[in-house]
């Protein structure tokens, strides 16, 4: 299984956030912070278990890079990058 860590993009598979993406902005142990700067806005991150998501991608855009770095990021980012990401992930369905 894929090691999560901070920037990575996963997907919730448990509870009622089920099925929505989400940044990894912070990891403590077996759990992930995670945001999506909608439902979970930066400032009160989501403790969610790592048996409860499941790793989708390692991201290179700009708001990765930021989170890696610990620069601060705005939750309009995180909507934007999370909303491009989901409409790449539809076009590619689209086409196999």
């Amino acid at each position: 299984m894929e090691e999560i860590s901070i920037s990575d993009i996963i997907v919730s598979a448990a509870g009622r956030d089920q099925g929505k993406l989400f940044y990894v902005i912070g990891t403590e142990g077996v759990y992930v912070l995670i945001a999506n700067g909608k439902d979970r806005k930066l400032e009160r991150p989501k403790r969610k278990k790592l048996k409860h998501v499941r790793f989708v991608t390692r991201t290179d855009s700009r708001v990765g890079a930021k989170l890696r770095a610990g620069e601060k990021v705005l939750n309009s980012e995180l909507r934007r990058d999370l909303a491009a990401f989901r409409q790449d992930l539809a076009q590619n369905q689209e086409e196999v």
